[in-house]
């Protein structure tokens, strides 16, 4: 091989370790970063956890209401099985 056919795969072999180099200051960046956020406390509370404790909260109100329309329609079956055991039992009668 010629010196002119190995100084591309020079070149872009100096170029990767570049990059590499890069990414690990970068990583290592991060890393400080992410520690700083841990030790002042993450910097507040998630913004989703709001919203997630309001729909809590709106699904809580509705499984209230069904189960106090479940009840309401238990009294009601109730009240006309009652009834209708009453009139088949006059209609026995008779």
């Amino acid at each position: 091989m010629s010196k002119e056919q190995t100084k591309p795969s020079e070149s872009l072999v100096q170029q990767l370790l570049a990059e590499r180099r890069e990414l690990k200051v970068a990583v290592e960046r991060l890393k400080i970063e992410l520690e700083d956020a841990r030790a002042s406390g993450g910097g507040g509370p998630d913004p989703r956890v709001a919203g997630l404790q309001e729909e809590i909260e709106r699904l809580r109100y509705q499984l209230a209401s069904v189960r106090a329309e479940v009840t309401q329609l238990r009294d009601e079956r109730d009240g006309l099985k009652a009834g209708i055991e009453r009139a088949l039992d006059q209609l026995a009668e008779e």
